[in-house]
C-alpha cells in the first residue's frame, strides 16, 4: 500500500461544549497503513476528536469535515463509523464479563441460521480470529476470567472480526504490564503490515517511539505540531515540551524524605481467591511502612497486588486465612471499610471508575463522601463546610474544572484521579494506599500527583504506591518489594535498585 495515500484526513474539527471549546480547528492527516500516535495531556481533546470521528458526537455537532478514504463522512452514530470499518477499542474495556468471548465478539452481528444462533460456527470464527491477535484460549471461557491484557486482545479480535480498516486504540496499554505491553505493541505492527491503519493514543513515550510512523500532539484543543517519523527515532523530550508547552527536565520531582518510625505492620497475611476454593492468592505476606516513607510495591500483572491491599483495607476482597496487622504498634482488627477509614487507612483504588468514585455524583459531593461527620453540625451535614472543602480541593490540587457542582464524568482521567485523592486527603488519614495512582495521566498531570505523593509523605503519612510502571516506582518510592505469585520475593532500597533487579524478583519462578 502506497504509504504517502491518506485513509483520513480532519480538517478544522471545532467541538464546543456549554462553556468550554474542547477541540478548536485541530486537523490530523493519518497515511494508510500507518501507525499514527496522537499525544496531549488529559484534558487535551484527545478522546473528543475520536469521538468526533466515530459518530458518538454525530454529525451536525462539530463544525469541520472529516474525510475518509477519499469520501466526506456524516456520521450519525458508531454503528455508521463501525459499517464503514472504523472501530475503537477504549481506555476501559467494554466486554460483559459474564458473557463468554464467543458472545461478546459476536453480540450484534450473531451468525445465525434459520433464524437460530449457530453456535459451531461462531466458536470456529471465534478461534481463527483470536489466532490472529495471538489467543490460544477456549472461545467459551466468560471475559470475567481473563486479565486485562487478555481482554484488550479480544476486544481487537471483536473489531477485526467486522472487517475493520481503521483501528483506533484509546491508551491501549495502561492498564497492562512490560509484557502484555510488548505483545499488543508487536500486534500492531503486524496488523500495519497487513494494511490495516492504526491509530495510538497514548501517554507511554516509549511505546510511541518503538512504533509510530507518525505523531499528532495535542494540547488544549488546539493541535501543536504534526510530523512523520522514524519507528525508534522520536524525540521523547520533544513531545513531552509540545504537550506540556515546556520541557520537563527531570519527570520525578526532587524529594528528601523525613523518615519517621514504623506506623504500619502487616505480617502472614494470607487471602484465599474468592472464586478458586484452595487458591492463595495472598501468601504469609509480611511488610512495614514508615512515617514520611513512600513504599513501592512491583509485580506483574495478576501477581496479587491489588489483591493484598484491597483485603488489608478492610477484608474488602478474599477470604481472610490469617495474619496481623499493626499500626502504630498496636495490634488493630479491620474487619470493614468503615473500621480501616476509622484507622487512618485511605485506599485509592486502581479503577477509579467503578471503584473510586460515584459516577452519578458531582465533584463537591464526592469530595467529603468518605469522612461525612467531618462537615456535620448538630447532627445535620452542613452545605457551607461541604462547599469550602470541595473548594479548597480544587484549588490546591489544580483541578480543571468549571464548577465543583459538575458531575465527576465530566472530567478528564487525571482530574478524576485528583477528585479521588482529594476525597482520601479529606479523611486527613495515616497510611494511604496508591493503587496505579497515575494509570493513564498524562506526564504533565502525573508530574502534579507526585508532587502531591510527596507532600503526604512529608506530612508524616506512611505512603505504599502499587505501581506497574517500574520507573515510577525507582523514581518516586524510598524502598520497594516486589511480589509473584501472591508471595512478596524481596525488598530492596531503591537506590540500590534497577528495572533489571526489580524484574528478576517479579518474575522469580523463572530465575529459580
Amino acid at each position: 500500500m502506497e504509504r504517502n495515500s491518506y485513509i483520513l484526513q480532519m480538517q478544522g474539527i471545532t467541538k464546543e461544549f456549554p462553556g468550554v471549546r474542547a477541540l478548536d480547528d485541530v486537523n490530523l492527516n493519518v497515511h494508510t497503513g500507518s501507525i499514527h500516535a496522537i499525544c496531549g495531556e488529559n484534558g487535551a481533546g484527545k478522546s473528543t476528536l475520536m469521538k468526533v470521528l466515530s459518530g458518538v458526537y454525530p454529525y451536525g455537532t462539530y463544525d469541520g469535515k472529516i474525510i475518509y478514504m477519499g469520501q466526506e463522512m456524516k456520521f450519525k452514530n458508531i454503528k455508521e463509523s463501525e459499517h464503514a470499518g472504523i472501530a475503537i477499542i477504549h481506555q476501559e474495556l467494554t466486554m460483559i464479563p459474564e458473557l463468554s468471548i464467543t458472545e461478546n465478539i459476536f453480540m450484534g452481528n450473531e451468525i445465525t441460521h434459520k433464524g437460530l444462533i449457530n453456535w459451531a460456527e461462531e466458536r470456529a470464527r471465534t478461534s481463527e480470529i483470536l489466532k490472529k491477535v495471538g489467543l490460544t484460549i477456549n472461545p467459551d471461557t466468560l471475559i470475567k476470567h481473563l486479565g486485562v491484557g487478555q481482554q484488550q486482545l479480544v476486544e481487537i479480535a471483536k473489531a477485526l472480526s467486522k472487517n475493520v480498516k481503521l483501528l483506533i486504540l484509546d491508551e491501549p496499554t495502561s492498564a497492562l504490564n512490560e509484557a502484555d505491553s510488548a505483545n499488543l505493541l508487536e500486534l500492531m505492527k503486524g496488523l500495519r503490515d497487513k494494511g490495516i491503519t492504526c491509530i495510538m493514543i497514548s501517554h507511554k513515550l516509549n511505546e510511541i517511539a518503538e512504533v509510530s510512523d507518525a505523531v499528532t500532539v495535542i494540547r488544549d484543543g488546539h493541535t501543536v505540531e504534526s510530523y512523520d517519523v522514524e519507528a525508534g527515532k522520536v524525540d521523547e523530550d520533544q513531545i513531552i515540551k509540545s504537550m506540556v508547552g515546556r520541557s520537563i527536565e527531570n519527570r520525578y520531582p526532587e524529594h528528601e524524605p523525613k523518615i519517621g518510625d514504623i506506623i504500619f505492620e502487616v505480617k502472614n497475611w494470607c487471602i484465599e481467591d474468592p472464586e478458586v476454593a484452595g487458591r492463595m492468592v495472598c501468601k504469609n505476606s509480611s511488610f512495614n511502612v514508615r512515617a514520611g516513607e513512600i513504599v513501592g510495591f512491583a509485580g506483574l500483572m495478576g501477581a496479587g497486588r491489588t489483591e493484598l491491599m484491597r483485603s488489608i483495607f478492610g477484608k474488602n476482597y478474599g477470604i481472610y486465612r490469617g495474619g496481623s496487622i499493626k499500626i502504630k504498634g498496636r495490634e488493630v482488627t479491620l474487619n470493614s471499610v468503615e473500621q480501616a477509614i476509622k484507622n487512618g487507612i485511605a485506599y485509592v483504588p486502581e479503577d477509579r471508575k467503578n471503584l473510586g468514585l460515584n459516577l452519578l455524583d458531582s465533584i463537591r459531593k464526592t469530595v467529603v463522601s468518605a469522612d461525612l461527620d467531618k462537615i456535620t453540625k448538630g447532627g445535620l451535614l452542613s452545605p457551607d463546610m461541604e462547599q469550602s472543602a470541595a473548594e479548597e480541593y480544587r484549588k490546591s490540587l489544580k483541578i480543571k474544572t468549571s464548577s465543583i457542582d459538575v458531575g465527576v464524568t465530566t472530567l478528564s482521567g487525571g482530574n478524576q484521579q485528583k477528585v479521588v485523592l482529594s476525597k482520601w486527603m479529606f479523611t486527613e488519614p495515616d497510611i494511604l494506599i496508591l493503587d496505579e495512582p497515575t494509570r493513564g495521566i498524562d506526564v504533565g498531570a502525573k508530574y502534579e500527583i507526585y508532587k502531591l505523593i510527596h507532600q503526604l509523605a512529608d506530612q508524616g503519612k506512611a505512603v505504599i504506591l502499587v505501581s506497574s510502571e517500574l520507573p515510577e516506582l525507582l523514581g518516586m518510592a524510598d524502598r520497594i518489594y516486589t511480589i509473584f505469585e501472591g508471595t512478596i520475593t524481596g525488598e530492596m532500597m531503591s537506590y540500590e535498585a534497577n528495572q533489571e533487579s526489580l524484574m528478576k524478583k517479579m518474575t522469580i519462578t523463572s530465575n529459580s
